[in-house]
């Protein structure tokens, strides 16, 4: 039953693509209660209005309180809030003692004001609390994400870079330029539509947008150095697809030619051996379909022919852009900062076919 959950929960900023699947993965868990949703829109009315799939599923309504009284007497509090807007409400969550925090915005996943300064194109207006949040890519800070108070969850095209490149960075091989390219559905860019988002001018279409200047640059350059990275360079290319939901990076780069594909295939397999969302495919590739709906991610490597003893590296990775890339690893994040089983409301595997 509800009330005899062990923790509290309030979700801020609910009425969007990611507050939607925040709060169905919050109605599914055993062992925290959603407590209360806020929201400038749909105010008053159910949660359903903006979320139709949850007609019937709560009598919580969408409140506009200020982030202070929405997080009083929780445990925890989760920030949908688009970037620029978390940076100014987070202070005054972090003034209660004992309430931690799970941002999903841009605004504290860098520890370089500088960085967030020219790719987010304004100053921070509270540097001083970057260094409080822990950058919450469990496959890299588990143990640091246990023990945070505040945890940025990283971007959706930042999950999809980190994973693929992980085991190389940790390795050691990961140097230098890397060549990235991303295709990303729509759900990406938010309820609200624009000019070059909206499904007339998205269908049927592929675009390239921000090309070597999104903001998920520094971000994914910051966390692979953390991992063993040395000066790289990103060179990232996203582009919108005419899909709802999904993630594919692929990322090209040189290593030495000893590095065949057996044996960075070995190297894939040991460095996510154990992790309960991370899957190497035997058979294929990674593709969009076979994680669209879950908390999973996919990843894969293939190596080309020898040439002057070096040879070319090709990393693949999907994931669904609003769980794994959003919401469902703020809740995977949830989990550990409260000491639960990280996996808990995030098993399903997603439909088939998608």
């Amino acid at each position: 039953m509800a009330g005899r959950k062990r923790f509290r929960a309030a979700v801020i900023g609910g009425s969007g693509y990611g507050g939607a699947e925040m709060i169905r993965r919050l109605l599914l868990h055993p062992d925290v209660e959603l407590c209360r949703v806020a929201s400038v829109d749909f105010v008053g009315e159910p949660l359903a209005a903006a979320h139709p799939s949850l007609e019937g599923r709560s009598d919580l309504v969408f409140e506009n309180v200020a982030p202070a009284t929405a997080a009083d007497g929780m445990d925890v509090v989760l920030l949908g809030l688009p970037h620029k807007v978390t940076a100014q409400k987070v202070p005054e969550i972090a003034a209660l003692p004992s309430v931690k925090v799970i941002d999903m915005s841009g605004d504290f996943r860098l520890e370089d004001a500088a960085a967030y300064e020219r790719y987010y194109g304004q100053p921070h207006p509270h540097p001083e609390m970057l260094a409080d949040f822990v950058y919450g890519l469990p496959e890299l800070n588990r143990e640091r994400i246990r023990r945070a108070r505040f945890v940025a969850s990283p971007g959706c095209f930042a999950t999809s870079i980190e994973l693929g490149l992980l085991p190389l960075a940790r390795a050691g091989l990961l140097e230098g330029v890397v060549h990235v390219q991303g295709i990303t559905g729509s759900s990406g860019s938010g309820v609200v539509p624009q000019a070059t988002t909206h499904h007339p001018v998205r269908a049927g279409n592929l675009r390239a947008y921000k090309p070597l200047w999104h903001q998920h640059v520094p971000e994914v350059e910051e966390t692979l150095a953390a991992a063993g990275a040395r000066d790289l360079q990103l060179r990232f290319v996203p582009v919108s697809a005419p899909l709802v939901r999904g993630i594919l990076t692929t990322a090209f780069l040189e290593l030495p030619e000893e590095w065949t594909g057996e044996r960075l295939a070995a190297l894939y397999r040991d460095a996510f051996a154990g992790e309960p969302f991370v899957r190497i495919p035997a058979r294929r590739l990674p593709e969009v379909a076979a994680v669209s709906g879950s908390n999973f991610a996919e990843v894969g490597v293939a190596a080309g022919p020898a040439w002057r003893g070096r040879r070319t590296v090709t990393v693949v990775a999907a994931i669904d852009n609003l769980i794994k890339g959003g919401a469902g690893q703020a809740i995977q994040n949830m989990n550990l900062v409260l000491g639960l089983d990280e996996r808990t409301s995030l098993e399903d595997p997603g439909p088939w076919p998608p």
